[in-house]
């Protein structure tokens, strides 16, 4: 009706616009009707995600469209009336002052809490707009209450109540204090404990329960066990908890007076004292003092070191020098450490502190041993020497010592307490939540007894084809008798059907290698050799096997090789590849295996642990877990927007603990580094308990089967086979730009082969390019799949 309109009409239709009910009652009236989406845009002539945006409130119908769907609005609503409204759910937080509006009741009345609600789009989803500081803490929000920025939380600490007046002032001059309630949608604390002294604990899901001096300590005890039972914690935890009241971290600036310094806790709030002195040793004092540290997440495990972050102008503060080139003067990257005639280092010894063989670097470990054979540890952090310029680590630019401690003390409540790069502070974790040993009670005392499902206090070595080539087991090996993992970098032709598709989509697994790692079965006992053995899919290896015979779709790449290609003959495989090929119908006889006798699912702790801080990241970002589920478009819109919209700090949370999974995996055949290596001798990381090459084989080589499953499938739900993949990302020929034209099956539902979702192991949106331009890489040489995201250049995530 609208394509032949009159140019003069339709500005006159633009003139004399007609009134549209509200965005939720266009989507209640279309609702009402049984109309789907795509049949209103046909009717109209509007693409269907024009029409979510007009039913949500982003943006308004215009003429000449907007006059057919003001008709059918009108007719709709003569036929379905509005009900009576419905009282709509209130999100409860705490009131800051400028909401406060009614006097303050009278003494002998209790004061009810106070209830504000966060601003919502019409489909109930919480409205986000251009981060401006929040009211009660100052910190850019992207949330709104009545119109003002708020945090949902996690970086939000509430105003604090307002202090008594002196008695001169009148009572009704006084404001009424907000009312103390739990922060809203407080992601998970990963570890037990307590906030810091001054302010609530951070991002925590439970609210701080206050507890009542007792007159003896027989009604102490059963009060804390009352409290640690209404907390869920166990006694251990509770008692871990109550070791470290100030919270795992401080940042120590200076004071804005200039004359001394001050310490910022891990919710952002100062500590109620700060260092004294002036050298490294007093702030390392201090930070014992106010009980600094994290609890252990195993009951068999140690409680984290305290971790103190020296700004910049603590660092000069503290006689430390800058950063530079002059070894005299400045503290050079390149060797890593302070010389060890530095006058700094010096004071450190004089007060009776040691440090480790990293020196006074960017993470370094203050440490000394008391009598009682404890050994105490506080360990720096200095950003001025680059400890998080790199790593892993994205600290948004501008952010002050409140920011930063907020930022890493959301990471240490989540993950755990930094303790160097992303990768170092993953390891740590697998090891704190499998530590390798408990004490053990004997006749003649206490000993030292393995943890079950931990890997051995003492490292192993891995099989001869599993090593890389500079180690020692590898000198002399035949080439090709290696197993070779890594993630798939892999393209090919584009058929006919394909060249004329107008685009290329890339869809994207998320946290592919955590999703890959939960109830995997890993090595947990050094290799045994065995010839012409049976396989079994339940043993952790390497086969020597033939897999080239295995029948394969040659529109998808091969699961056994990195390149996609099919096998040429016998090569070495893990268990996962060897059990993916008998699923595929391949009868196989290995020739030769080095088996893992002693296994067990060692990483699946660590895959829950960072798995749940990835879910709290992403809800605290506003991305729920159910949100794909509920609302297909809403969610790719929302991560879409998330890097411009999105709390800088979370993001810069979410990036660290997909590092963290990254690096971890990585760290288990981490390289030799530094100056003065020769190829073929032993190098330092061969000495930890988690170096071997197994694991991160059958880490890599799970996510690469899971995604070639779901491949498979993708190909027979909906036709579509994937022409490039690099690791975790999966390009295909699509009518559309969007992630829902390659998802959708011929019968208008989603596909579940690829499910989008933020969960890991789900797909999300990586990018979009016109087909032309992707023929052209491929003509070139280039996997398409490397610039799906950005075009002519790599993406930061490859």
């Amino acid at each position: 009706m609208s394509e032949g309109m009159d140019p003069i009409d339709a500005l006159l239709a633009e003139v004399d616009e007609e009134e549209l009910p509200p965005p939720a009652e266009r989507k209640r009236l279309r609702r009402a009707a049984k109309l789907t989406r795509a049949r209103v845009a046909e009717r109209v002539g509007v693409r269907e995600e024009t029409v979510w945006t007009w039913e949500t409130g982003r943006s308004e119908p215009r003429p000449p469209q907007r006059g057919d769907y003001a008709r059918l609005l009108r007719g709709l609503a003569e036929r379905f009336p509005a009900p009576a409204p419905a009282a709509q759910a209130a999100v409860q937080l705490p009131v800051p002052e400028v909401f406060a509006a009614a006097p303050a009741p009278e003494p002998s009345a209790p004061a009810a809490p106070a209830v504000v609600m966060l601003d919502q789009n019409p489909d109930g989803s919480l409205l986000m707009a251009p981060p401006l500081p929040c009211v009660q803490c100052g910190q850019p929000s992207v949330y709104r209450a009545q119109g003002m920025p708020m945090h949902l939380g996690g970086f939000c600490r509430p105003v604090a109540a307002a202090q008594a007046a002196p008695t001169a002032a009148p009572a009704a001059a006084l404001p009424e204090p907000a009312a103390s309630v739990a922060p809203v949608a407080a992601p998970r604390q990963a570890a037990p404990g307590t906030g810091p002294a001054t302010g609530p604990s951070v991002v925590s899901r439970r609210t701080s329960s206050s507890r009542p001096a007792a007159s003896s300590r027989a009604r102490k005890a059963p009060a804390k066990k009352a409290a640690a039972t209404a907390e869920g914690l166990s006694d251990w935890q509770a008692a871990a908890a109550a070791r470290f009241p100030a919270g795992p971290l401080a940042v120590v600036d200076v004071a804005s007076s200039g004359k001394a310094l001050v310490a910022y806790l891990a919710d952002g709030t100062p500590a109620a004292t700060a260092p004294a002195g002036r050298t490294v040793a007093d702030v390392v004092e201090w930070a014992l003092e106010v009980k600094l540290g994290s609890p252990r997440l195993h009951r068999h495990g140690k409680d984290g070191d305290a971790l103190v972050v020296l700004t910049d102008a603590a660092l000069a503060e503290l006689g430390l020098p800058p950063i530079g080139r002059d070894e005299k003067k400045e503290f050079v990257q390149r060797l890593g450490q302070l010389p060890k005639t530095h006058k700094a280092v010096k004071q450190i010894e004089k007060a009776g502190w040691l440090l480790t063989q990293r020196g006074l670097g960017p993470w370094a470990r203050v440490y000394r041993t008391p009598e009682d054979g404890k050994r105490v540890c506080v360990q720096l952090c200095i950003p001025g020497w680059g400890a998080l310029a790199s790593g892993g680590w994205q600290i948004p630019e501008g952010l002050d010592a409140a920011g930063l401690a907020r930022l890493l003390g959301t990471y240490a409540t989540r993950v755990l307490t930094p303790r160097g790069s992303t990768a170092v502070s993953g390891l740590e974790l697998v090891t704190t939540l499998r530590p390798p040993t408990k004490a053990v009670r004997t006749e003649s005392g206490w000993t030292s007894g393995p943890v079950e499902g931990s890997r051995p206090k003492t490292a192993f070595d891995p099989a001869p084809p599993e090593v890389p080539d500079m180690h020692p087991l590898a000198q002399g090996r035949e080439p090709g008798d290696a197993l070779v993992t890594e993630a798939w970098d892999w393209f090919r032709e584009l058929t006919e059907q394909e060249q004329v598709a107008p685009f290329a989509v890339g869809l994207d697994v998320n946290m592919a290698f955590l999703a890959a790692a939960g109830r995997l079965t890993l090595p947990l006992g050094p290799p045994v050799r065995v010839v012409d053995p049976v396989f079994d899919p339940k043993t952790p290896g390497s086969w020597l096997v033939d897999l080239s015979g295995v029948e394969m779709d040659p529109l998808l790449p091969g699961p056994f090789t990195a390149d996609g290609a099919r096998p040429t003959g016998p090569a070495w495989y893990s268990t996962v590849k060897v059990a993916y090929a008998i699923e595929l119908g391949a009868t196989v006889r290995p020739t030769e295996g080095w088996l893992r006798y002693e296994h067990g699912p060692y990483l699946d702790p660590w895959h829950k642990h960072l798995r749940q801080a990835y879910l709290d990241t992403m809800a605290a970002l506003g991305v729920p877990i159910d949100l794909a589920d509920r609302d297909p478009f809403a969610f790719l819109d929302t991560m879409a927007g998330l890097k411009t919209t999105g709390d800088p700090a979370e993001l810069a949370v979410l990036h660290a603990i997909k590092q963290t999974a990254k690096g971890t995996i990585g760290k288990m055949r981490e390289r030799p580094r530094g100056h003065g290596y020769e190829y073929g001798e032993r190098w330092a990381a061969l000495e930890r308990p988690t170096w071997d090459p197994l694991m991160r084989a059958l880490v890599i080589d799970t996510a690469t089967v899971n995604l070639h499953r779901k491949l498979r499938k993708m190909a027979h739900d909906t036709g579509l086979s994937c022409f490039a993949v690099l690791s975790d990302c999966a390009v295909f020929a699509a009518p559309g730009p969007g992630a829902l034209d390659v998802l959708t099956k011929p019968d208008g539902t989603l596909t579940t082969s690829l499910r989008l979702g933020a969960s890991p192991g789900m797909v999300k949106f990586e990018g979009s390019r016109p087909m032309a331009e992707t023929a052209k890489l491929i003509a070139d040489g280039a996997n398409p799949a490397r610039h799906i995201k950005t075009g002519g250049v790599v993406s930061d995530d490859e």
